[in-house]
């Protein structure tokens, strides 16, 4: 099939501007021996590849992606590099103690300053902003929410600088909205364009000697291979970074579901506009629901904004033409305009969307079993930006089997257990949004918390 560039550009509006051109590198024709086969060109798969030939040079190392790098979510996210990991403290307690849910996030903080310092390193512009995340009580419902996860972190050792809670009068020195009630800041978040972040993560991967093939879709991982409609990669090691696109595997099909957040973007807005808004240190935005919402103020000026509420689609399906939801996407437009009025007369230029890979206990994992050779990473439920990175550094440690720090946090070797199978996937899936979406209408009529829904929410997804 010809190389459609236009398919790839519209399927965000930072693929359409990153600068890249996009053009194929070359696909696998034939095969082909390697001491590393990576499976998925997008950011796990190449940090992981990148990270593996810095400290292993003479290590050969084959990444094979089935569009171009950067097609899937690396390439669609709302460009949060955040700290924060998809299972709570209590989750990761729970699983493997205090201590590793602490050191596992911890570790995250770490990452977020690792990145920035990488992307320096590397010459990578993909607008790296180090602003944190505001996270409003647009309700009073949110209020009671977001205090909690203060206690939550303050019950585990982290203190102020970490998070902390905001009396209106400090919310409003980052963002401004109609309606604040309160809300929580953490330092640790940096606005991104991902997508001039991976494409910069090829390039530098081909300069220190990775070898990249884009249009080169796996039909099969075994021990010690790579099947490609090209050819088979022979390898020692084969390490899978497919995230929502994980369940079009064999044998893989019950691992994560793809879930489905969709964004839309405004044209760049005028400095009266941005005056009225705020996010001036280009701070990540967010407020109380239950069904997220997320934004951040681009390095070209536009207001990304984006959210859940897209189904879920029957047996894991991923197609092009669920990025693309009229219902999601007006409602996106219809709160982003409630939230910020000021946009209301501005163009959006770009709505697009993608799968996000989520556990079925929300818990991200780094996976090596040394006795096949055969490895994963991912699990990252639309918090990947960062989490990539960590998981890049986390698997070359494992193959290359340093002892380190990394290799000894809880994500590493830890298996969920499988989602179950249709139709109680499809009902207790999309029955969540539905809960979701029905506890945010209440809210926000009440201004009271909506317990009872939100217990029932909680039980749909672990608490998490």
């Amino acid at each position: 099939m010809a190389f459609d560039l236009d398919r790839v550009r519209s399927r965000s509006l930072w693929l359409d501007t990153c600068g890249d051109n996009l053009t194929p590198r070359p696909a696998l024709t034939g095969d082909t021996d390697a001491d590393v086969a990576v499976v998925g060109g997008g950011m796990t798969g190449l940090w992981t590849a990148l990270h593996l030939k810095e400290a292993a040079p003479d290590c050969r190392i084959v990444v094979l992606e089935a569009e171009v790098c950067g097609f899937g979510a690396s390439g669609r996210n709302g460009g949060w590099c955040s700290a924060l990991f998809p299972a709570s403290l209590p989750a990761l307690e729970a699983i493997a103690g205090r201590d590793a849910a602490v050191a596992q996030w911890r570790a995250m903080v770490d990452t977020v300053t690792a990145v920035g310092a990488d992307l320096d390193r590397l010459g990578i512009d993909a607008g790296f902003a180090h602003g944190g995340t505001v996270t409003v009580a647009t309700s009073r419902a949110h209020v009671d929410r977001l205090r909690h996860e203060v206690d939550v972190h303050r019950h585990y050792g982290f203190g102020p600088e970490d998070l902390h809670w905001c009396e209106p009068s400090e919310v409003t020195e980052h963002v401004r909205t109609p309606v604040v009630h309160g809300g929580t800041f953490t330092p640790h978040c940096a606005a991104v364009d991902p997508a001039r972040l991976v494409r910069g993560l090829a390039r530098a991967a081909e300069a220190a000697g990775v070898v990249v093939n884009e249009q080169s879709r796996v039909r099969e991982i075994g021990q010690g291979r790579v099947r490609c409609d090209g050819g088979t990669v022979r390898a020692t090691t084969v390490l899978r970074c497919t995230e929502g696109w994980t369940p079009s595997l064999p044998g893989a099909e019950r691992e994560v579901v793809p879930l489905y957040s969709l964004m839309v973007a405004t044209e760049p807005l005028a400095d009266d506009v941005w005056a009225q808004i705020g996010l001036d240190r280009r701070p990540t935005f967010s407020d109380g629901r239950h069904l997220l919402i997320y934004a951040q103020r681009t390095a070209d000026g536009r207001l990304a904004f984006g959210g859940r509420g897209a189904p879920y689609h029957w047996g894991s399906t991923v197609r092009d033409a669920f990025d693309r939801d009229t219902r999601v996407h007006d409602q996106l437009v219809r709160t982003l305009h409630e939230l910020f009025p000021a946009t209301r007369d501005a163009a959006i230029t770009h709505r697009w969307g993608g799968p996000l890979a989520v556990p079925r206990d929300w818990c991200a994992s780094v996976r090596l079993d040394r006795a096949t050779g055969l490895g994963s990473a991912g699990g990252y439920v639309g918090d990947g930006v960062a989490t990539t990175h960590l998981a890049g550094r986390t698997l070359a440690d494992l193959v290359l089997g340093h002892d380190s720090d990394l290799v000894r946090l809880p994500w590493v070797d830890h298996v969920s257990r499988a989602w179950e199978p249709e139709p109680l996937r499809w009902l207790g899936i999309n029955g969540g949004g539905v809960v979701a979406a029905a506890a945010d209408r209440r809210e926000a009529r009440t201004g009271r918390p909506s317990t009872g829904w939100g217990r029932v929410l909680g039980l749909l997804t672990g608490g998490h």
